[in-house]
């Protein structure tokens, strides 16, 4: 026993904070919610606006709400775009179609999608492939070629890289390792 007493209504996804402020003024009980949430990490629009609905803010306040934040930058869903293309490209080598699915999943509107994911092109994407391909080429040594390729091309496709430019960059590997790869130009 915590020593706690539970009203009823109370959720155990509450705050503190949230519990305090009056039932009454569910434009607080928004603004408190979707202060703790960008606290952490920057959130998306939809993802503050389901917070709110989970939180059964009613509809018109948490827009009210969650408009006001767009207005004083608190929520900016290209700038977060950006900097979500920028982090996981970088830091897990996702390529641009594997970026798109995340941030629609987020809940990004797919014209600020398309802005955000232009920022990588075709040679930042393919030498990042190719850093990811160096990287786990070591751990394939010992294997036999066509499934060392299919290793190789696997890993790049879960991480969104379109199939020719994953054989290719595969290829050109195995090629620079003294591996024979004669027949490797034809799709599985």
């Amino acid at each position: 026993m915590t020593g706690r007493t539970e009203w009823p209504g109370d959720s155990p996804d509450l705050s503190r904070a949230e519990k305090e402020l009056s039932p009454q003024d569910p434009a607080e009980r928004a603004r408190a919610i979707c202060l703790r949430l960008l606290t952490g990490t920057p959130r998306t629009r939809k993802q503050l606006a389901d917070a709110l609905r989970k939180r059964e803010i009613p509809d018109e306040v948490a827009e009210e709400v969650l408009s006001r934040f767009e207005d004083v930058g608190l929520i900016d869903d290209a700038a977060f775009a950006g900097a979500w293309v920028e982090s996981r490209h970088h830091g897990r080598g996702l390529a641009r179609r594997a970026l798109a699915r995340e941030l629609r999943t987020k809940g990004v509107e797919p014209t600020l999608i398309q802005e955000a994911v232009d920022q990588l092109d075709s040679e930042r994407e393919e030498a990042t492939a190719r850093e990811l391909v160096a990287r786990k080429l070591r751990a394939t040594r010992g294997l036999e070629r066509d499934r060392r390729l299919r290793r190789l091309a696997g890993m790049l496709a879960r991480k969104g890289y379109p199939e020719g430019m994953a054989l290719r960059v595969v290829r050109q590997a195995l090629e620079a390792e003294g591996e024979d790869t004669d027949g490797l130009d034809e799709p599985f």
